[in-house]
């Protein structure tokens, strides 16, 4: 087993990855800014180093001071959560060439899936099903990207081959606006990702998010733990998320699971992953691979009962799964809400200082948090406080246990995304289920435009 690990993140996933080393007998480091000097996980860890100041570019993305930071406390491992360094291929194999373990994939595995033009060929070479496109990146003779485009058929998308959380992309619905929109799309590509390379997709209209869990321990085996619907969602951000999906057959689960699992053991995968589909009409279409642990994880453990970040932990020991696929049950249902220190209805981040802080309880509650009385939320990374997750036999009493524990969360002192949160769950479409990607975004649009007509 692993000795100490550097945890390179913070709050609620810094957190997290501190418990379950801890359950583990595994000694830990904590990497923080100096404004992230009194999170939660700082004062628990068992040792903590100051990486830079708040900027991120200068602490949670400074390489160079994060392995700096597991030399001087002779740690064995890094594990970087999600967000910052978890998918930067540079950064896992500078770690393992200094001699330290990532807790993650390969570096050229990492390197693969963050190229979505080079991931979606791998992907179809093992035989997962994925949206009909260019196969490659787009040149810049116009003839050949418009015949392109003709064999798809329109709306068509243009995707940034770096991009990623909802960044890079481009919808185009005429021939007409094709060209300039590869142009444009390739110059933010460029000052975004510094890649400007870009494919075409065919643009698929009322698509579900449906996700596929895969565990793999890179000597051969791999599982998958069934899927997660994160259809709710807000300028391609998700907001909630469950599992398993509603309207997934126990036929349909086991086929796109399958599938993933000879595709985790074509490429050597390594850790944990998530393959990210789009579903529409019975179909699955795959758009990305996720390397790293992914912010809704808690759901698919109250429905599995799996504890993922120990299983990654155990994966970079060396250890082979000793978990079979047969051994993987889906019971129940869970929901997760993402809770932000935001404006409910401008969505504007509102860091401040928390002056009352309540956690709701109850059967099948679970709060993933870094955040108490009396701390201050800063103003320099994302919005997340925070997630609320609970789990009940079915999907209405899952419901019905949210919105009790959404009404009894009190975070005062700064405003927060609760009240958007208890109207997502009140929503007549979200309590049906299978609402697609747009849904979310369409009744905030309807919301506001009632509000605005009745002033």
């Amino acid at each position: 087993m692993l000795d100490k690990v550097v945890i390179a993140n913070r709050g609620e996933i810094a957190l997290r990855i501190l418990r379950a080393c801890h359950a583990l007998g595994i000694r830990t480091v904590a990497v923080h800014s100096t404004v992230d000097r009194n999170l939660k996980h700082v004062a628990m860890a068992d040792e903590s180093v100051c990486i830079g100041p708040a900027p991120s570019s200068e602490s949670y993305l400074n390489m160079a001071s994060i392995i700096a930071a597991a030399e001087v406390t002779d740690a064995q491992a890094i594990h970087p959560g999600y967000g910052f360094l978890s998918e930067n291929a540079d950064f896992a194999e500078r770690v393992e060439q200094s001699g330290f373990i990532f807790i993650g994939p390969r570096a050229e595995t990492i390197r693969l899936m963050g190229d979505k033009v080079e991931a979606i060929r791998a992907m179809k070479d093992a035989g997962v099903p994925c949206v009909p496109g260019s196969g490659g990146p787009l040149g810049d003779d116009n003839a050949a990207n418009i015949k392109i485009a003709r064999e798809i058929g329109y709306p068509i998308i243009v995707k940034a081959a770096g991009g990623g959380g909802g960044r890079g992309m481009r919808v185009v619905h005429t021939e007409a606006h094709l060209n300039a929109a590869i142009q444009t799309t390739k110059s933010e590509a460029k000052a975004a990702f510094g890649n400007d390379m870009v494919y075409m997709e065919k643009f698929l209209e009322n698509p579900r998010h449906v996700e596929i869990q895969v565990l793999a321990d890179g000597q051969g085996s791999a599982i998958h733990l069934g899927e997660r619907d994160c259809s709710m969602q807000r300028r391609h951000q998700k907001v909630v998320e469950e599992a398993p999906a509603p309207g997934i057959t126990r036929e349909q689960r086991a086929e796109i699971g399958k599938v993933c699992v000879e595709a985790c053991i074509r490429i050597g995968y390594r850790g944990a992953g998530t393959f990210e589909f789009l579903y529409e009409n019975g179909r699955f279409y795959f758009i990305e691979m996720n390397t790293r642990i992914q912010v809704e994880h808690p759901v698919t453990e109250l429905v599995t009962g799996i504890d993922l970040v120990r299983e990654q932990l155990m994966i970079a020991a060396g250890r082979k799964l000793s978990i079979q696929q047969s051994d993987i049950v889906l019971e129940g249902h869970a929901i997760e809400c993402r809770i932000n220190a935001e404006d409910p209805e401008t969505f504007m981040p509102c860091p401040g200082l928390i002056q009352h802080f309540h956690a709701p309880g109850g059967p099948g509650v679970r709060v993933d948090s870094h955040i108490y009385e009396g701390y201050r939320v800063p103003p320099n990374y994302d919005s997340m406080i925070g997630k609320l997750i609970v789990h009940g036999p079915d999907r209405d009493t899952a419901i019905a246990r949210m919105r009790v524990a959404l009404s009894e969360m009190v975070v005062d002192g700064i405003k927060t995304n609760i009240p958007l949160q208890q109207r997502i769950l009140s929503d007549a479409g979200f309590q049906q289920g299978g609402m697609n990607i747009h849904y979310l975004e369409k009744r905030l649009k309807e919301q506001k435009e009632k509000t605005i007509s009745i002033v």
